[in-house]
């Protein structure tokens, strides 16, 4: 996964950095010629900067997943039994659940995954149904999180160098839902493949 998103990031950015070199830099020979042209090519060189890569951001990708899809609605309690918790995940189709504390403020407490249960479950013989979730969850202060503004990129970097497949979505208001390493990563190829798409049409007067 590192090397890929290292590809990703020097691929995209060599070949922009090429494309707009080719289109901003002429030959004394050949501008009085196409002074124009020149002007024109110049300022759809800035319109395309603007673009750029790495753009997408985890508001972007939440979108996307749509409402029904975005895990904002999908949490448990410190006082769920990890059976009950484990269920929600199989009935939603999700390897993760954002954890509340009991009470009515619903203040994060922490992160129950897949993982856990496997290793703090599984692995050590205890029974799931007699677990409360806040005995394996990944407690608030080691939870790992992102805004709707981070970039997609930094959300991908976030979940693999700390060896994580799933990550919260917070602002001021609490939780906004829970994106996947699939789902960034889905997200950045589908913007460097539109990027290579604007280049392409850049290079042959698109713009």
């Amino acid at each position: 996964m590192q090397g890929a998103m290292q590809a990703i990031r020097v691929h995209g950015n060599v070949l922009r950095r090429a494309v707009l070199q080719h289109v901003c830099v002429l030959s004394p020979a050949t501008q009085p010629v196409i002074f124009s042209r020149s002007e024109s090519s110049v300022s759809s060189a800035q319109q395309l900067e603007e673009h750029g890569f790495e753009s997408t951001r985890v508001s972007d990708v939440l979108k996307s997943k749509g409402k029904s899809a975005d895990g904002s609605w999908l949490w448990c309690t410190t006082e769920d039994s990890v059976y009950d918790a484990v269920k929600s995940m199989t009935q939603h189709n999700v390897g993760a659940l954002v954890v509340v504390k009991s009470g009515g403020d619903k203040a994060i407490a922490g992160i129950i995954t897949e993982r856990d249960y496997l290793r703090k479950i599984i692995v050590q013989g205890r029974s799931s149904k007699s677990t409360k979730v806040g005995d394996i969850m990944t407690e608030e202060n080691k939870l790992i999180t992102v805004t709707p503004e981070t970039k997609a990129l930094q959300a991908m970097q976030l979940m693999t160098d700390n060896r994580i497949r799933h990550i919260p979505v917070i602002d001021t208001t609490g939780m906004v839902g829970m994106v996947s390493i699939g789902d960034v990563v889905r997200a950045v190829v589908r913007e460097h493949r539109e990027e290579l798409n604007r280049l392409n049409a850049f290079i042959q007067g698109g713009y």
